[in-house]
């Protein structure tokens, strides 16, 4: 008899310890990530009622998100930047649990060193403090976002209470073109589907497009499938994901790993799996695609124009209005060849080194332009290591970009690196929302980590297919 169970709920079913009288599941976590931010407040909350840690070897905390990126030394600056630096440091030793701190050579995004590290495998629950979780569903895992409460239940019973979502299948099929990358899939699907098309779902990416990606390129689209609206997304485990975790410091070693390895490919969905919903898209259909809005649904390939407001859903409409006049855009207009004041490549969406090769590419021989205020931020201390020993920082510099230490960054500007006053960003990160990057009237781009080098080059938003035409 065929299972027609898809991976969700395969994985779903051997994390669930029982129902709750609310009717939610209770789900065993296998892997539970902290950082700074959002963990201060829930061990104060297991202090107040007297409880341990339920399994400090299940996890594992780094410092990401307020870390500054140029000056390091200790204290911080910021006062309170330096209170949740110090406040993180006590609670792990407090409570028995390993903490990745500038100190520790694995440190840097959580969303970074989770799977570099192979603490990230196919088959496991995982959750942490942080929305973009979703991230670690590359790997074949189902991986939540929570809120500091969760964060407290989670640390006291390594349980989460949840409702079971429903699962749509998302497929690309084809060949994507030269100068498309995961981030433009990404921000296509979640333009043609909407922010909030996801909501109530889990996505499973699959067909051609996903099955020919590196385990980078299906993180980049893991980590945006939150901006979509589902409560996460993943991609079934493959003989890629299995050569990516071998030899990781984490990962089963030996025989064991190959044992491990021959379980985490039963589990991915089979031919006969059932899905609640599917949609197709064509690769051809899709360019370098840039957002133009305040979500990131609210994007258009290079080539196109902002579509007019009345080409909305009625209920879109005012929320278009506002973007557009945020931005200080017009319907008709082509983003390609909006001024920026600032380049910035980085983030657990677009900051490893596949992401630091593709864009130092573009750099190489080529000049920032004036006025423009670059930034390079790796993902984490490995990824700035290996991009050292690569020579990537010295393509960056010399090309006119700062670079710079691991950190989120301006992803969400909690750390010194802001944007100023109406300055325009060209951003490698996954949100552009009004104030996310440090100024309430700041506005930013999304695009791929090539396009933003291209951007930072050119001075406005460019076609990277069309750079050959930039002088060397």
């Amino acid at each position: 008899m065929s299972d027609t169970r898809n991976l969700f709920h395969k994985v779903w079913d051997l994390h669930t310890v029982g129902k709750l009288p609310s009717g939610q599941t209770q789900l065993f976590v296998g892997l539970h990530l902290i950082h700074e931010v959002t963990s201060p407040q829930a061990f104060e909350m297991l202090r107040e009622r007297d409880l341990k840690v339920r399994a400090p070897e299940q996890t594992v905390a780094t410092v990401d998100h307020i870390v500054p990126t140029d000056v390091q030394a200790r204290p911080f600056q910021d006062l309170l930047a330096e209170q949740m630096m110090s406040t993180i440091e006590k609670n792990c030793q407090e409570f028995g649990i390993t903490l990745m701190d500038l100190k520790d050579s694995r440190q840097g995004v959580v969303h970074v060193v989770g799977p570099e590290q192979g603490l990230t495998q196919p088959g496991m629950t995982i959750a942490c403090g942080d929305s973009h979780t979703s991230t670690h569903g590359a790997f074949g895992t189902i991986s939540f976002g929570i809120g500091t409460s969760q964060v407290a239940y989670v640390l006291a019973t390594q349980t989460l209470a949840m409702n079971r979502p429903k699962v749509r299948r998302v497929v690309v099929n084809g060949t994507l073109t030269p100068g498309v990358f995961a981030k433009d899939v990404i921000l296509h699907i979640i333009r043609h589907l909407g922010v909030k098309g996801g909501i109530g779902y889990a996505y499973e990416f699959a067909g051609e497009v996903f099955d020919r990606m590196s385990m980078e390129e299906r993180m980049t689209v893991c980590n945006m499938s939150i901006e979509g609206g589902a409560r996460c997304g993943y991609i079934n485990p493959d003989e890629t994901t299995i050569e990516y975790l071998r030899g990781r410091p984490f990962a089963p070693k030996g025989e064991e790993f190959e044992k491990a390895a021959k379980w985490w490919l039963t589990l991915a969905s089979g031919e006969d799996a059932e899905f609640d919903d599917e949609v197709v898209f064509d690769a051809a259909d899709i360019e370098p695609t840039v957002t133009w809005g305040i979500n990131p649904g609210q994007s258009v390939g290079i080539s196109e124009s902002i579509p007019a407001v009345d080409e909305f859903d009625v209920e879109d409409q005012v929320g278009v209005t506002e973007a557009l006049e945020f931005m200080e855009l017009e319907a008709g207009q082509s983003v390609n060849g909006v001024k920026i004041d600032v380049a910035f490549i980085g983030s657990c969406t677009n900051g490893r080194i596949s992401d630091l090769r593709e864009a130092a590419a573009i750099a190489k021989g080529n000049k920032v332009a004036d006025g423009v205020k670059a930034l390079v931020v790796p993902g984490s201390q490995l990824v700035l290591r290996q991009a050292e020993k690569e020579g990537l920082d010295k393509i960056f510099e010399d090309a006119g970009f700062e670079w710079r230490a691991a950190g989120c960054s301006m992803c969400l500007a909690m750390n010194p690196d802001k944007l100023q006053g109406r300055e325009m960003c060209a951003s490698s990160s996954n949100r552009n929302f009004k104030g996310r990057q440090g100024s309430p009237t700041g506005r930013t781009l999304l695009m791929s980590p090539v396009m933003v080098a291209a951007a930072a080059i050119r001075g406005e938003v460019t076609d990277v297919r069309d750079l050959s035409a930039v002088p060397v």
